[in-house]
């Protein structure tokens, strides 16, 4: 009950055939593709500045508050 035959799938593949035709398909899968190269450009494109140069980490700053206590 839990496991799918192959006439399952062949009934499933022919009714995504028939909703979306032939030529639709690889237009989605090239449309995937596309997000997938465009995700993973924005994401090296955080990390560097826009001279190509890394982006220097975040670096904290500490606050001495002893200076403060003696005023």
């Amino acid at each position: 009950m839990g496991s799918f035959s192959m006439w399952h799938w062949l009934i499933v593949l022919a009714i995504v055939l028939l909703l979306f035709g032939r030529g639709k398909i690889p237009e989605l899968m090239g449309d995937v593709a596309k997000g997938i190269k465009s995700f993973k450009k924005g994401m090296s494109d955080d990390d560097t500045a826009p001279d190509g140069t890394p982006k220097p980490a975040d670096q904290s700053k500490t606050v001495d508050h002893r200076a403060d206590d003696h005023k």
